[in-house]
């Protein structure tokens, strides 16, 4: 018998696991910023609660 094992194991997986891939891929949509995003949430927030303030239910 041969003192040397033999490799019985799966590869190993990438080290980045996959996100290297994830973030070359180019979506063919609308691109906005997230500031952008937050902004508009936080003027719906504002514009709902005047909302409330301004006109009784």
């Amino acid at each position: 018998m041969s003192s040397k094992k033999k490799k019985s194991s799966a590869p190993m997986p990438a080290s980045s696991a996959g996100l290297l891939r994830f973030f070359e891929d180019e979506t063919h949509g609308i691109k906005i910023k997230p500031a952008f995003v937050l902004a508009l949430a936080l003027s719906l927030v504002v514009f709902s609660i005047m909302l409330l303030i301004l006109v009784p239910p």
